[in-house]
C-alpha cells in the first residue's frame, strides 16, 4: 500500500458468519449473536482460526 494515502472506512452493513460450536448452526450478524437459539451453544466467528 502506498504511503500517505487514506484508507476508506466502510462500516455500513458489515456482517460476519458465526457458527455454533454445539450444533453447527450458521448465522450472519453484524455483532456477536450470543447463544444459539437451537441448542444454547456458543457461536464462533468463522473468519477466525480455532487455534
Amino acid at each position: 500500500m502506498p504511503h500517505n494515502q487514506d484508507v476508506e472506512n466502510d462500516t455500513a452493513d458489515v456482517t460476519s458468519k458465526f457458527e455454533c460450536m454445539g450444533c453447527g448452526t450458521i448465522v450472519e450478524a453484524e455483532t456477536h449473536p450470543g447463544e444459539c437459539s437451537d441448542c444454547g451453544g456458543e457461536f464462533q466467528n468463522r473468519a477466525k482460526s480455532l487455534e
